[in-house]
């Protein structure tokens, strides 16, 4: 593919996933705001740094990456985006993260169960009450366009593909932070060529599809999700911190006003160098935080994976109460305070990209080439036998106690739960 020329004005950023990223004037105007510039102090994986001691990145280097790769997208498609729709994507993608409280995922069931929000209902209002809309109105852009378009909400009718850009079951966002993912944690299994996926995309009756040709990285690409999710996204250290830190936030929420925040200056203090040192002092938050500090962590004591409807497991997984009845009784049984005991499930806020394991294969449309050469959408169950087994159901829950009670709470969460798939001992 042939290569824009660099206007005058671009500079270039050296990143390890897509080598140098071109930003234009504008794009450097944005990045350089402050809540963009917020997100250098947001880590991508909160929590994972316990398990992988390399996953220190941030969302900064993720947005980045997530805006280069919608303007090499916006480039190939056979639409003929100009270069303003290009612009929009691209900045769409720079801005699609900034929404995001401290600790990143660990901080949304709090804006989830209080403010009945989620990360990206903030990224439309700092777009457009922050300096963010003046750098975008001086140079020519509709802030309010941008701040939607930034979350998959633009809803333009004729071309719904703008949004599936940012926001669908293969998009930019999603192909970033896979490679980038794997890339600082090691675990190896994001090295799927996203590249080839994008350049085989096309526009079909409106909607963002791939090509059939492609089908093999396609399913490298869902593989990769669901393997990464196992690995990196619900690991169980992992998700033992990341519980400790949804506990801190929720024990100390109003001491420290975490979500008194009326102007978005106020939310924008809030970033995980600030929280954490403010969840140490506070009385409420600051045994956790101390444990989490010598690595004194939650222990997994159960663990349950289902690959088949189970109405029991499934209730589990989808409805708070029935959590919190179970956790309860599961407490009692074992002669502990409810506190003592946590039900960890993958559907959680809290889980980072809790939805990179709902993976619905035929929310993706792909082309093939008829006899004439016309572009015919076909089912992608189809063209690949592998997408059968990625389809089946599977349910996983685990149960979290302090080290001391860990076969007592293992006790009675097989009499409550039933018998673990495996024989083996789940240990770290």
């Amino acid at each position: 593919m042939a290569q824009k020329t660099p206007q005058k004005g671009h500079t270039f950023i050296k990143d390890p996933i897509h080598g140098y990223i071109r930003l234009s004037r504008t794009e450097r105007s944005v990045a350089d705001t402050r809540p963009v510039q917020r997100l250098r102090r947001l880590r991508q994986l909160a929590g994972s740094e316990f398990v992988y001691p390399a996953a220190n990145h941030s969302r900064f280097e993720h947005v980045l990456g997530a805006m280069h790769l919608a303007g090499s997208l916006s480039e190939v498609l056979q639409t003929h985006l100009d270069d303003h729709d290009q612009e929009e994507l691209r900045l769409a993608g720079l801005l699609h993260d900034i929404g995001h409280g401290p600790f990143s995922h660990v901080f949304e069931p709090l804006v989830v169960r209080y403010l009945k929000k989620t990360h990206e209902d903030f990224v439309p209002w700092l777009v457009e009450e922050t300096e963010v809309a003046d750098r975008l109105e001086q140079a020519g852009f509709n802030a309010h366009r941008i701040g939607q378009l930034a979350v998959g909400r633009l809803r333009d009718k004729k071309r719904p593909y703008l949004d599936q850009i940012i926001s669908s079951s293969v998009d930019v966002d999603k192909m970033d932070f896979l490679v980038r993912d794997s890339f600082h944690t090691g675990a190896g299994y994001g090295s799927v060529d996203v590249h080839r996926l994008l350049y085989t995309m096309d526009v079909i009756n409106g909607n963002l599809s791939v090509d059939g040709r492609a089908v093999a990285t396609l399913e490298s690409f869902l593989l990769a999700r669901l393997e990464s999710f196992r690995t990196i996204y619900f690991h169980r250290a992992s998700r033992a911190v990341q519980i400790m830190i949804v506990q801190a936030l929720e024990a100390a929420k109003d001491e420290l006003n975490l979500l008194s925040f009326d102007k978005p200056e106020e939310y924008l203090q809030l970033d995980d160098y600030k929280v954490w040192t403010d969840l140490k002092e506070s009385k409420k938050s600051r045994r956790i935080v101390q444990d989490l500090e010598a690595r004194k962590l939650l222990k997994c004591a159960y663990e349950k994976t289902v690959y088949a409807p189970e109405e029991l497991v499934s209730n589990v997984i989808t409805k708070d109460s029935v959590r919190h009845d179970i956790e309860m009784e599961i407490a009692r049984k074992a002669r502990l305070s409810a506190d003592d005991v946590v039900i960890d499930v993958p559907t959680l806020p809290s889980v980072p990209y809790h939805n990179a394991v709902e993976i619905q294969p035929l929310d993706i449309p792909v082309f093939k080439r008829g006899p004439s050469g016309k572009k015919e959408i076909v089912q992608l169950s189809e063209v690949s036998r592998i997408i059968g087994v990625l389809r089946t159901f599977m349910n996983l829950v685990r149960v979290y106690t302090r080290e001391q009670y860990r076969s007592r709470v293992e006790s009675a969460a097989l009499q409550i739960l039933g018998e673990s798939p495996t024989p083996t001992k789940i240990s770290y």
